[in-house]
């Protein structure tokens, strides 16, 4: 019998029940975000959370563009500190929080971050993510993204690890919310992020470390 390599069945994500749905990001991924908000805000004087840091891959490259990055993560990878994000917070607050959350609480990580951040909201997901009934009516529909950036490019993100050499069939993009435009009915807008990964992409971005 022949592998089915649809992109339908390959875009399926379907993790064990106690999974903690560790992929790591890309580093380019994240610079090709900052790339686009640095147009419209000065990173330089902002603080940014990124509350799934899992081995710090995405908050490095934050840390290149915000003033101040705090990351954390519900498990000990070893970045940032120990803090399960979905519960209570009377810390210091943060102009922008963003990360790639586990694919099964992306929906309460979006609405959490919403009631934290001051400025905006960034995740990345895969794009299937914005299909569904019931996500539309219990979640999009009351707070839509204010801003769609869609790839171009494939962003490979594998379980447990990062590979410079590896490919998908999964396309992603990143859904931001700006805090003062996300009211229910706002417009959505909908951007390309164009090729950047050969211009964005750094030879340490696939080496663990603390961050």
């Amino acid at each position: 019998m022949s592998q089915n390599i649809s992109t339908a069945v390959m875009q399926r994500r379907i993790e064990p029940h106690d999974s903690l749905d560790f992929f790591p990001t890309p580093g380019w991924a994240t610079r090709a975000l900052c790339e686009a908000l640095s147009q419209h805000f000065d990173l330089r004087r902002m603080r940014a959370w990124e509350p799934a840091c899992g081995e710090g891959h995405m908050a490095r490259p934050l840390a290149e563009y915000f003033e101040a990055v705090f990351s954390s993560d519900v498990h000990p990878y070893g970045a940032g500190q120990l803090l399960d994000f979905l519960w209570p917070y009377d810390g210091p607050s943060f102009d922008w929080i963003i990360t790639n959350p586990p694919f099964r609480l992306a929906d309460q990580f979006v609405t959490t971050a919403l009631e934290r951040a001051t400025r905006g909201v960034a995740v990345l997901v895969r794009t299937a993510f914005l299909e569904g009934i019931g996500r539309y009516q219990e979640f999009f529909s009351r707070r839509p993204p204010s801003i769609i950036m869609q790839f171009t490019e494939r962003v490979p993100m594998f379980k447990g690890r990062l590979d410079p050499t590896g490919s998908t069939a999964t396309a992603c993009c990143w859904l931001v919310w700006l805090i003062r435009n996300d009211e229910a009915g706002a417009v959505t807008k909908f951007a390309w992020i164009p090729p950047c990964r050969k211009a964005l992409e750094r030879p340490n971005d696939y080496q663990a470390r603390a961050a």
